[in-house]
């Protein structure tokens, strides 16, 4: 996943597709209420584009990303949520264009960063790919949320190994963020891709291990599913117990989601 040009040309074609969920809706359509409590479809793409915006600033500047970041610091519960009720509260029109000619600002500077360069984040410094990672990641999580909202099914495709490949990396933060030490021992993934193929990471002799389908570990890491409503599996422990708190974003531990019918 160390490739810019592919990330970064993966990120382009998981925000188009999550555009033209959005690009015909009607005001109603933009009002409408998305899975995360709280959230209509205009909160989540102002999300994107409010984390788009951040992201840009700390590929550009580092220092008045800094400070955004000690405002965030100082509000770890509310920050998001506020940031997405203020662009939701715009014109759907406005709101669109405002994510698109943003996101369009990012893909340009992560293209241009020096290679090598670290950023700051909300979380640890991110290289251009690792960035370009993290921006799929969210844009295809919450794109997940809008068409859950309208009740479209998307076809999963192989742009899920970099969400898949951030929850793996992100295994150690998802138990520090809860105060836990995370496993010493490295774990074996071992998940089936839309096409069929596997997608495999870690040592192969590794003693823990999570089997099961690529989008449902997917929908998990990014908390958008109970683990009860996944064809997960795992051997061992450690590996079970990372299974009820992964999360490959950063921030706060999150609550996930009930089981379906709960």
């Amino acid at each position: 996943m160390s490739d810019p040009v592919v990330v970064l040309d993966d990120l382009r074609g998981e925000s188009e597709e999550v555009d033209r969920l959005v690009r015909e809706l009607s005001d109603d359509g933009w009002a409408a209420p998305t899975p995360a409590v709280g959230w209509t479809v205009a909160h989540q793409i102002a999300h994107l584009a409010w984390t788009d915006r951040a992201a840009l600033l700390a590929v550009t500047d580092p220092e008045g990303f800094g400070a955004e970041a000690e405002n965030a610091l100082a509000a770890p519960e509310t920050f998001v949520d506020d940031g997405a009720e203020a662009g939701a509260a715009l014109p759907p029109a406005e709101l669109l264009g405002r994510w698109r000619v943003g996101r369009e600002r990012l893909q340009m500077a992560l293209r241009t960063a020096p290679p090598g360069a670290r950023f700051p984040w909300y979380g640890p410094p991110m290289s251009a790919p690792s960035m370009g990672t993290a921006r799929l990641m969210e844009t295809w999580a919450h794109g997940q949320d809008i068409a859950d909202a309208l009740g479209v099914v998307r076809e999963p495709t192989a742009r899920l190994r970099h969400v898949a490949w951030i929850g793996i990396r992100a295994r150690d933060y998802a138990y520090l963020v809860r105060g836990i030490d995370p496993p010493a021992e490295p774990f074996r993934v071992e998940l089936t891709a839309p096409d069929g193929q596997e997608w495999a990471y870690g040592p192969e002799d590794a003693a823990q291990r999570i089997t099961g389908p690529a989008l449902d570990f997917c929908l998990l890491v990014t908390q958008r599913v109970h683990l009860d409503d996944t064809g997960l599996g795992a051997q061992g422990a450690d590996a079970a117990h990372w299974l009820t708190i992964a999360q490959a974003f950063a921030g706060p531990a999150g609550t996930g989601r009930a089981p379906r019918g709960a």
